[in-house]
């Protein structure tokens, strides 16, 4: 089954002199399960993709679908968020600094429903590797690797099954990197779920992904498989060469 599906898809921002095209006809589909990344320099539009898809990023024409169904413009639906949810670059940011994480967490399942809020909270934090004396912490009271996994609780709290990764580790320590991919990497497995990613980093994207885009300027350049990717077998010009910098 095919749970994300990107067709001709353009972003852009400003109108007149402002134009400026963030995105231009991009193409791919991401099946159950799998894990797809979007790779490339600063600017080259990945992120912006991410924007699209959760309704962040307005100016946008081609079509996005989440599991058969076609998105339309305008702010996203409760539905949508069920389905899809999204892990930020910078966990200190993406996290109400004045709420602890059993209040982050106690909220979104009370937004989508869920009953046994105690027990649920306390499900999701040992899901993501942190024991009962993080909840009633403030995220200033926080290590940077542990407020990713507060995120990545938050993301699993409505149950969702597709989630969108934005540079989730880029803005971590190199020590804790390691340690969020794995949870990443268990989660995917434990919970059968569809991962999205973004990076400018190959290493990264190699170790989490099954297939991947380059992204160059706002368009993929190529679409490969983690297997061409680790056997340097890229075809593109500009994909050879982020190959060649990340192995100098």
């Amino acid at each position: 089954m095919t749970m994300i599906t990107i067709n001709g898809l353009n972003v852009w921002y400003g109108d007149g002199r402002d134009h400026v095209d963030a995105v231009k006809n991009a193409s791919f589909e991401v099946a159950a399960g799998e894990s797809f990344g979007l790779v490339g320099e600063s600017g080259s539009g990945k992120s912006t993709i991410l924007r699209a898809i959760t309704g962040l990023a307005p100016n946008w024409s081609g079509t996005i679908s989440i599991e058969g169904k076609q998105l339309s413009h305008g702010k996203r639906d409760r539905e949508f968020y069920r389905r899809v949810q999204m892990v930020f670059q910078d966990p200190y940011a993406s996290l109400h600094p004045r709420h602890t994480v059993d209040q982050v967490l106690s909220e979104t399942l009370d937004l989508n429903g869920i009953t046994g809020i105690d027990q649920r909270v306390s499900r999701l934090l040992d899901g993501v590797g942190l024991d009962g004396k993080f909840r009633f912490r403030y995220p200033h009271q926080l290590s940077g690797g542990q407020r990713q996994r507060v995120a990545i609780a938050r993301a699993l709290a409505g149950e969702a099954n597709i989630i969108l990764l934005d540079e989730p580790t880029s803005a971590l320590d190199v020590s804790v990197q390691a340690e969020i991919l794995n949870l990443l990497t268990d989660l995917r497995e434990e919970h059968n779920l569809t991962y999205l990613m973004v990076s400018h980093d190959l290493p990264v994207i190699g170790h989490m992904c099954d297939r991947l885009a380059v992204m160059k300027d706002g368009e993929i350049v190529e679409t490969l498989t983690v297997d061409s990717l680790r056997a340097m077998r890229a075809q593109h010009e500009y994909s050879r060469s982020l190959l060649k910098a990340s192995i100098v």
